[in-house]
């Protein structure tokens, strides 16, 4: 019984929003279903058969609780995201992204704490900018209905999210005590 995807495995449609609650629950009865130490009296294969299914169930709980990582996971299930290292990011959004960037360097070499506000500020102003370009989509995504061109806009926002997140953790070790 290997399910065709996560959200199979939890009898929820594909989506990039899930019921926090239910997901829980369910991970829960699967757990108890596929405890290991239900089945010590079962044949290899099927002790090595309920391991298997165990451990589906915690690597997809992992995902679909995150939503970065559901959001990922996803794009992968629709092969809209390329292999590791072929996605690139528009270059108008790296060029946008310069002047951050440049702040960041500034704050490494002569921390000024109304800098890092401003520069924490303007990040999370475009997290919000940027969430709200996608909003519609992630919000009533259809797996029957989606388009193309919705997949790929998802996949940028995927994408300069990431390395948006990358900047936050890089602000983070600047933080004031």
């Amino acid at each position: 019984m290997k399910p065709s995807n996560y959200f199979g495995l939890y009898e929820m449609p594909i989506s990039f929003t899930v019921d926090k609650k239910a997901l829980k629950k369910k991970f829960y009865a699967l757990s108890r279903q596929f405890h290991p130490d239900f089945y010590t009296q079962e044949s290899e294969a099927k002790q090595q058969e309920i391991l298997e299914l165990s451990s589906i169930n915690n690597q997809a709980y992992k995902v679909l609780k995150d939503f970065d990582k559901r959001m990922k996971y996803i794009l992968d299930i629709k092969g809209i995201i390329k292999e590791e290292g072929k996605n690139s990011l528009p270059q108008m959004f790296l060029m946008e992204m310069m002047d951050i960037n440049e702040a960041l360097m500034e704050l490494e070499f002569d921390f000024d704490e109304n800098n890092y506000n401003q520069v924490k500020n303007d990040l999370q102003q475009l997290n919000d900018t940027l969430y709200k370009s996608v909003q519609l989509i992630i919000e009533n995504y259809n797996d029957a209905v989606i388009t193309e061109a919705e997949l790929n806009k998802l996949k940028n926002y995927y994408f300069k999210r990431k390395y948006l997140l990358r900047i936050q953790e890089n602000l983070s070790k600047f933080a004031p005590l």
